[in-house]
């Protein structure tokens, strides 16, 4: 049997990881899966891959090694953790499914379903954040629906599972369940607020990670979506070669190909100065520097 290409999946029992491990398991993919664990995961547990018997490995230096890729799909600190072993640029290539590495300036937002033209080349691109399914779902929809009677504007209502915040969020609504009918004290870790038999428009003001924070993510991962064939260029010729008028431009730093910092220069040195909007997760000094007021009207992290 040939040496196959390793791929290590960090967060392995993650509801994440465990799609990707199906898709492996059902699909006979030519590759070697190797199991890591996420830093709140047991290591060294006996589990299974199919119908075949595996170990999970303890994430770090060794186990990411002589991987081809790398997924990230447990939590956000082992998602960290597992950045820094591979490296500033990484080893390998990274497939983000966490949002971890969002703010990397080598990073780029991946749609393969959306992705109609193939920008880079994907062994130039060192890190591939896969966008969020809703965005995926509606730049799908909303681009076929565009291309037969255009969109100007549109109000768009997304309802959040639970799962959205992985096991940890499931488990707490089952918790809350069990705990209302018994007339216990809800357990409130990751939705600060009661979930279980309600709808919510925004999580307590102590959870870990806020329903407005998904909201931008969302928001800002469709305009680039929206923006495609999916790169710079695109919306380069729409501003300067067709000449279309806009009223303003809402840009994501992370487009493929050209990114919006690149686009919002260009546009610029081209003495096109319609007012830009700059979405970004970024925080790194060096990213806000680039965000200069002769280039960009205002940013939106």
């Amino acid at each position: 049997m040939p040496n196959l290409p390793t791929v290590a999946l960090v967060g392995s029992d993650s509801l994440l990881a465990r799609e990707v491990r199906d898709i492996v398991a059902t699909t006979e993919a030519d590759l070697d899966l190797r199991l890591v664990a996420a830093v709140d995961e047991e290591s060294g547990a006996l589990t299974r891959m199919g119908d075949e018997p595996t170990v999970v490995n303890l994430l770090n230096a060794e186990s990411l090694l002589d991987a081809r890729a790398v997924i990230l799909a447990g939590n956000a600190q082992s998602s960290r953790q597992a950045l820094d072993l591979l490296g500033d640029p990484p080893d390998a290539a990274v497939i983000d499914l966490t949002y971890s590495a969002e703010e990397r300036p080598d990073a780029r937002l991946r749609a393969p379903l959306v992705e109609s033209v193939q920008v880079e080349d994907p062994a130039d691109v060192a890190v591939h954040v896969i966008a969020h399914p809703a965005a995926i779902a509606l730049a799908l929809f909303m681009r076929r629906l565009h291309a037969n009677d255009p969109i100007r504007s549109a109000v768009i209502q997304i309802f959040a599972p639970a799962s959205e915040h992985g096991a940890p969020g499931v488990h707490e609504l089952q918790q809350q369940t069990v705990s209302l009918l018994s007339f216990k004290n809800l357990p409130k870790d990751v939705f600060d607020t009661q979930l279980s038999f309600n709808l919510l428009a925004r999580y307590g003001d102590e959870a870990p990670v806020s329903l407005e924070e998904s909201e931008l993510r969302i928001e800002r991962h469709l305009a680039s979506l929206l923006a495609l064939p999916g790169d710079g260029e695109g919306a380069l010729e729409l501003l300067l070669d067709k000449k279309e008028d806009f009223d303003a431009v809402v840009l994501d730093v992370m487009l493929p190909g050209k990114d919006g910092f690149t686009v919002a220069s260009e546009l610029r040195a081209a003495r096109h100065f319609v007012p830009v909007l700059m979405l970004t997760a970024r925080g790194r000094p060096e990213d806000i520097l680039k965000l200069s007021p002769e280039t960009i009207t205002g940013h939106a992290n």
